[in-house]
């Protein structure tokens, strides 16, 4: 049984919700040079969380040191145990990367705002007041109402919930089959359960949507990975379906 146990890192990934696309295909018409922009600034936002992605897992590998973890052993010295000049130019290179990120997403907002407001004019009669609208502050964009994703498949499940832990706090319960973590989904999930692991851990005290199939239900969760009493970031297992 794969089991996570997330450790702690504080560093920020926003989420970036997969229905914004699927409204720029539908719904804009072509040619449209604010579709083409946005376009091309997501495929820049996904640039970045590739990299930024790439230089979490130098850091996890080198201990998972995380952005915060001491680099010198208990007599002061350099830690022999990772490479040290690796882990500073990681660290270095993430900071960077994400106040890139933190722009292009403000970016990235305003235009989906204006597309928005061009394809209300242009077609009335096929979009309501729910689409595709971004929020700023906890980066998340509310679904188009009549713009329908390919049914969405299983990534993993909830085997364990520990008491007061955050995934507790947020609602998910032992049986949940989680659809979507954050901006990863079947498409683009690889049946590695590090790879939501490593979303956790550059995502401490931040907001983590969350697609949730309970039996016949699904829901939409918000989960803050951070520090509690138990072990780990969020308190819970997660297995791959099967296991």
């Amino acid at each position: 049984m794969l089991i996570i146990l997330l450790k702690n890192i504080s560093a920020k990934l926003v989420c970036v919700n997969i229905y914004a696309s699927t409204f720029l295909k539908m719904v804009i018409p072509m040619p449209n040079p604010t579709k083409d922009l946005v376009l091309y600034l997501m495929s820049e936002k996904d640039k970045l969380e590739s990299k930024i992605y790439e230089y979490g897992n130098i850091l996890k590998n080198n201990g998972d040191v995380g952005i915060h973890g001491t680099l010198v052993d208990d007599n002061g010295f350099p830690r022999s145990d990772i490479d040290v000049y690796q882990v500073r130019q990681a660290r270095q290179q993430i900071i960077c990367l994400q106040n890139d990120h933190k722009a292009l997403m403000e970016e990235i907002e305003k235009n989906l705002h204006k597309l928005h407001a061009e394809a209300a004019d242009d077609q009335s009669q096929a979009l309501t007041h729910k689409a595709a609208v971004m929020h700023l502050e906890d980066y998340e964009i509310v679904n188009a109402a009549d713009v329908m994703p390919e049914p969405m498949q299983i990534i993993v499940k909830v085997n364990l919930i520990s008491p007061g832990s955050p995934a507790e706090d947020a609602g998910l319960r032992v049986g949940d089959e989680i659809l979507e973590f954050g901006t990863i989904n079947c498409t683009n999930f690889r049946n590695d359960i590090n790879q939501i692991g490593n979303v956790v851990q550059h995502m401490q005290n931040q907001r983590i949507p969350l697609k949730v199939q309970r039996l016949s239900e699904q829901l939409d969760l918000i989960i803050i990975p951070k520090t509690w009493s138990g072990r780990g970031l969020l308190g819970c297992n997660i297995v791959l379906p099967g296991a």
